[in-house]
């Protein structure tokens, strides 16, 4: 415990009140000192939009150029062709009604769900479970589609979903340490232009208002919003 206290001092050091450009953020969180194995980077931004408003809902997917460096489990809910292209693509789990049981007994070991629109009607009455882990397929997220085999090469490329939470926060991987800066910035400019893009309509003010990477366990670095904002609409 002694070690990581010391390692997160040292790294929070390095750390200066202030704003970072894009570029200097990035270089700065892959020379943080790290620990015995290889951190994820993840970006957390804060929106100027109301949550609590379904107009100002922002929810979407992003194919991240140099994927996350994560292995993604992702289920099928699907059948006959639809299940063959599932397992074709790369399908950990393929399977329907077996697997709205196994659920409901409790188990949610996988990362991204994807259903076909004729399974949705069961699928739905599992949305207890499946809903507040972020699990429930979705039409606005790609994750209901009638095209289930490509979604699952997709999301098994790279391809992630991220959404506004209850405090306008969106939180989203964005690769690995061991990634080059110019894959990691690829990426965060990918998310960043995604997220631009969903910008609601009835949003007032500023939209992109914070925004920050962090290491797994490392300290959170602040990224000037307009410096993020403008690299992004350059990709």
């Amino acid at each position: 415990m002694n070690k990581k206290n010391k390692r997160h001092k040292e790294n929070s050091a390095k750390v200066e009140n202030k704003l970072y450009t894009l570029n200097e953020a990035v270089e700065l969180a892959i020379q943080m000192k790290a620990p015995k194995f290889v951190e994820s980077i993840d970006l957390n931004s804060r929106l100027g939009i109301d949550p609590k408003k379904a107009d100002q809902a922002v929810r979407g997917t992003v194919a991240l150029p140099h994927g996350t460096g994560k292995k993604i489990r992702v289920l099928a809910f699907a059948t006959g062709a639809d299940a063959d292209a599932a397992k074709e693509a790369g399908a950990d789990f393929v399977g329907y009604e077996d697997l709205i049981k196994k659920i409901k007994d409790g188990w949610t070991d996988f990362d991204i769900a994807i259903a076909s629109p004729a399974t949705m009607r069961e699928v739905g009455k599992i949305g207890r479970v499946l809903g507040p882990r972020g699990l429930m397929p979705s039409p606005k997220a790609g994750t209901v589609t009638q095209d289930v085999g490509t979604a699952v090469t997709e999301f098994k490329s790279g391809k992630v979903e991220f959404r506004a939470d209850k405090q306008a926060g969106i939180h989203c991987p964005v690769g690995k340490v061991n990634f080059t800066a110019e894959q990691i910035t690829d990426n965060i400019c990918a998310l960043v232009g995604a997220i631009l893009k969903l910008k609601p309509s009835a949003a007032k003010g500023t939209y992109l208002q914070k925004i920050s990477i962090s290491t797994t366990m490392g300290p959170g670095i602040r990224i000037d919003p307009n410096d993020a904002e403008s690299m992004a609409l350059k990709k």
